[in-house]
């Protein structure tokens, strides 16, 4: 069996813990710990991230897309597969080495999807950008952590917080769509975005096809 080769480090945001970059032949690996972060043969449910809120939005004229997180680029190259040429997407990373690893090591991977010009890659916090301009996004795409659970950065929890969620339907557009992926069901999830005013549907998928790690995804649309 050929073994595992780490590539390259990184600390996570709060400088606590270490992300690896590993990899065996053609697959890639990101590590956190003993924790497999995503792996380059699982990309399911990532794209239908983006499948599903991006087949919601299909009538907005010029739409706006926000991705949290940039991680392996499965969620980008299939937004990139469903929108249109004028369409915009900006995606926020706050680890600025997962970025340097999608223009070094994982270029094979990201097939050239970074040098879109739909693309704009922002190496900051997406909860940051989504403060930031009200009305602003078509669609927010968040696949940050685990999800509400997440294991990498508590500063994460504020995205899927009550008051984040108030924030993001403040950052959509009228009939905007807010998609959450997570690596298991969460009840309390469900709850906050209930009491924020989310009309929405929980979707369960596949990590890889019809096999692999049971995901879900929330997709939420604000009504106003």
């Amino acid at each position: 069996m050929i073994p595992w080769i780490q590539l390259d480090s990184a600390k996570t945001p709060d400088g606590q813990q270490e992300l690896r970059l590993k990899r065996r032949g053609s697959e890639f690996s990101i590590m956190l710990g003993t924790n497999e972060l995503m792996n380059s043969r699982l990309s399911g449910s990532e794209e239908a991230l983006a499948r599903l809120s991006c087949q919601k939005i299909a009538g907005h004229r010029q739409p706006r897309v926000l991705i949290g997180g940039l991680g392996m680029g499965f969620t980008l190259r299939a937004a990139l597969a469903e929108l249109g040429n004028n369409a915009e997407i900006v995606v926020a990373e706050l680890v600025p080495a997962v970025v340097a690893w999608a223009r070094g090591p994982m270029a094979e991977i990201f097939a050239g999807s970074l040098d879109d010009s739909r693309v704009t890659i922002r190496e900051a916090d997406v909860g940051k950008l989504i403060r930031s301009e009200p009305a602003a996004w078509d669609a927010i795409l968040l696949d940050v952590d685990n999800g509400p659970e997440g294991i990498v950065h508590k500063g994460n929890d504020a995205l899927y917080s009550l008051a984040g969620l108030g924030d993001a339907r403040s950052a959509l557009k009228p009939r905007g769509v807010l998609a959450v992926w997570s690596q298991g069901p969460d009840a309390g999830f469900t709850r906050r975005l209930k009491q924020a005013g989310f009309a929405f549907e929980e979707v369960n998928t596949r990590a890889n096809g019809k096999r692999g790690a049971r995901h879900v995804i929330w997709i939420a649309t604000n009504g106003r």
